[in-house]
């Protein structure tokens, strides 16, 4: 399927079948479902029914994808090749049309050069064209193959039998090159929609890749390595370290930490010991358990974001181009006008009736080639997402680019967004006066022993002041506590106040006071002491990116509500939403309610840019307006992602809104100067001057016209690249 219109045909003949119930067709991963009575029809009867209005089903093979990515890989290579022989055997054409008119035998090598182009290589317009009539329909395929068809028919009749113009006083001119460029550059733009379309799946795909294929599994007491598609509920599992956990299940025994980034979206692991959840997808870090498989196949969390996002991109149905709505009333209207001038010259011409309204009514065609028509949005979009990459914006849908303008609400992400996405160390406080190297040496030692996630920041921040190894002996990690180790005869503490506490390890009033104001700055406080007393107190945070306030502050300027939505708790998001001005925030929302929360602010008519970096907002992406990632995110999160801010600066955003704004105006003006081209160049065609000053629109001063209306128009779109977003 190459349209949102082939998936509603295919969905409508499905929904005609016989047998056939209800039927549904997702354009985004090119799928199908079917709901039918197998006592009246089977697979291989629905895939006949496809096949007999030009498309097909793959059923009834070991592996639908990769059959299915084969046909893919093959129409693109197909509409390369096409692009590519229509763009080499259109020069020649060309070239003879505007330098040599009046070389031996030019017309017929044109004609020859020309022949290919039109009836193989650009076959597929005419095709869509009666497809489209046979409806009662016109798009721009239509005007291509009326104006393409036209001009080649009439210049074969000029090139063969010029003397039926020569004895009436006319001078036999051919439109060849007219007829090969339009396809050519056409071609062109449907290449580039192509390129544009395959990487719309990719994200599933590696959606799908997080799942590993094998898993071990505890059967009558002994551990086998099973696919993770036999594994049924109440099997216990076991994941070592580094292991991707495969189904949505809970703890037994054994304890880890566990990365629920693709779930959460926050950096820091999460402790898992019994009775814990764990879900599909999710990578465990250094430690090993067992769990029970709770969810498994289609019911993981895992499983649904891949349904979610398959449903967010189908339901989509990309916005019908400004050119096809405008094409669809302008085709009827040049072949009224085609026709009315026909008529009108029989009925009045006098002598030359027949001779004159042959040669004005089909003038009105080929003057009405869609050339500056067709270039005038491709040109302006080429342009706009050329910028767009200088400055660090990359733009992967000219739709995006066409509906970013128009945005009115912004829904972020907290981290790896609106934060860095990564603990640092923010503040250490030493409780002693001039702490010895020794002492940073011990804590240095101590961090680089403990599995903690947070440990790698304290172990980042000190490394570079590491001078000597220490002798460490009886290390222990205490879960949910911190850890402990003898140092010299001396017993060293890293830990929360519980551990403190325990060891009988007093705080001093300032030492409390301290950690209580880091804490409300939703910091993460980490205690260094020996057996007598806190040695340093620590912060730890996900730092809030130096643009973030600038960047939400430019956005709320321009009269865009701003929104951040994060799985982190309330106390967190609080501190985040007040250091960069935030006034609406939620807290503690999975990757579903994010979507959901698209949905509800699309519902009250607004047009919703989302903001992400990781796998848990890839739903969200895929229902917005406009979906925007991160350059330093999830690789799905960019391929969800119509536009990625490469630099991962939020400041990028507003630049994006500007350059939207300024190619949809470059557009805009392209279609005026496209059309004043045919509001004045049609009636001129027609012969409205003749009975004036006996004026016959000469077909040279027809094609300058046509070609000075391209070049304003790529003149035109070429000027933002001179301006400022």
């Amino acid at each position: 399927m190459t349209c949102a219109a082939c998936a509603v045909s295919v969905e409508s003949i499905l929904k005609k079948a016989t047998g056939v119930k209800d039927a549904g067709v997702n354009f985004a991963n090119q799928s199908a479902w079917v709901e039918y009575d197998s006592s009246i029809s089977q697979p291989t009867d629905l895939q006949n029914t496809v096949r007999s209005i030009g498309y097909d089903l793959v059923v009834n093979v070991e592996d639908p994808q990769a059959v299915q990515e084969e046909a893919k890989r093959k129409h693109y290579k197909e509409v390369k090749n096409r692009t590519l022989w229509s763009s080499i055997l259109s020069v020649p054409v060309v070239v003879i049309g505007m330098f040599f008119m009046n070389m031996p035998y030019g017309n017929y090598i044109s004609m020859v050069f020309t022949s290919p182009v039109v009836f193989w290589f650009g076959r597929n317009f005419y095709v869509n064209a009666w497809k489209q009539a046979n409806h009662g329909k016109a798009n721009m395929d239509t005007l291509v193959a009326l104006s393409t068809g036209i001009a080649f028919i009439f210049s074969t009749f000029n090139t063969f039998s010029p003397e039926f113009w020569h004895q009436r006083g006319l001078h036999a001119h051919v439109y060849f090159e007219a007829a090969a460029v339009v396809i050519a550059f056409i071609s062109l733009g449907k290449l580039l929609e192509e390129r544009a379309k395959s990487s719309t799946s990719s994200a599933i795909k590696k959606l799908m890749g997080l799942q590993p294929k094998t898993v071990r599994v505890i059967l009558n007491g002994t551990e086998q390595e099973i696919p993770v598609a036999s594994v049924k509920v109440s099997n216990t599992i076991v994941v070592k370290p580094g292991e991707k956990i495969p189904v949505d299940g809970v703890v037994k025994n054994g304890a880890s930490y566990v990365d629920e980034s693709m779930i959460s979206g926050e950096p820091v692991p999460v402790e898992k010991t019994a009775g814990e959840k764990v879900f599909a997808g999710t990578v465990n870090q250094k430690g090993s358990f067992q769990f029970e498989a709770l969810k498994v196949g289609g019911d993981t969390i895992l499983a649904q974001i891949i349904k979610m996002v398959q449903q967010a991109q189908g339901s989509k149905a990309p916005v019908q181009k400004l050119v096809d709505k405008i094409a669809g009333v302008f085709v009827p209207v040049v072949i009224g006008i085609a026709i009315l001038t026909f008529t009108v010259w029989m009925l009045f011409g006098g002598d030359n009736a027949f001779t004159h309204a042959l040669l004005t009514s089909v003038t009105v065609l080929v003057i009405a080639c869609p050339c500056a028509l067709g270039l005038a949005t491709p040109t302006a979009i080429m342009v706009g997402v050329g910028k767009g990459a200088d400055n660090n914006i990359l733009i992967k849908d000219a739709e995006s680019l066409e509906l970013a303008h128009k945005v009115n609400a912004v829904i972020l992400d907290k981290t790896g967004t609106i934060t860095e996405g990564k603990p640092v160390v923010t503040n250490l406080s030493w409780q002693v006066e001039n702490a010895l190297p020794e002492m940073k040496n011990i804590l240095y030692v101590l961090e680089s022993k403990s599995e903690h996630p947070l440990a790698e920041a304290v172990v980042n921040e000190l490394k570079k002041e590491f001078i000597n190894n220490v002798a460490m002996t009886d290390f222990e990690s205490l879960t949910g506590r911190g850890v402990r180790a003898i140092v010299n005869h001396t017993m060293y503490f890293i830990g929360n106040k519980k551990l403190l506490h325990e060891n009988q390890i007093n705080l001093t009033d300032a030492t409390e006071q301290l950690a209580t104001s880091w804490q409300s700055e939703a910091k993460t406080v980490v205690f260094f002491a020996n057996d007598k007393t806190v040695l340093a107190v620590i912060a730890i945070a996900d730092k809030i990116k130096a643009t973030s306030k600038a960047a939400i502050a430019a956005l709320q300027d321009k009269g865009i509500e701003v929104y951040m939505l994060t799985g982190d708790n309330e106390q967190t998001a609080k501190a985040v939403a007040s250091q960069v001005n935030l006034k609406h925030y939620q807290a503690e929302v999975l990757p579903s309610g994010k979507a959901s929360f698209v949905k509800e602010l699309q519902e009250q008519g607004k047009v919703v840019a989302m903001v992400g970096d990781g796998i848990n907002d890839s739903h969200a992406l895929a229902q917005a307006d406009v979906s925007v990632a991160m350059g330093k995110g999830s690789d799905i999160a960019m391929d969800v992602a119509k536009i990625t801010l490469i630099t991962s600066d939020l400041q990028l955003l507003s630049k994006a809104f500007n350059l939207s704004r300024k190619t949809v105006r470059g557009i805009r003006q392209n279609l005026f100067w496209a059309f004043i081209y045919n509001v004045i160049g049609i009636p001129l065609a027609a012969g409205v001057l003749y009975p004036v000053n006996g004026f016959l629109l000469d077909p040279m001063i027809a094609g300058a016209a046509m070609a000075l209306s391209s070049v304003s128009v790529v003149g035109n779109s070429l000027r933002l690249r001179a301006s400022k977003i």
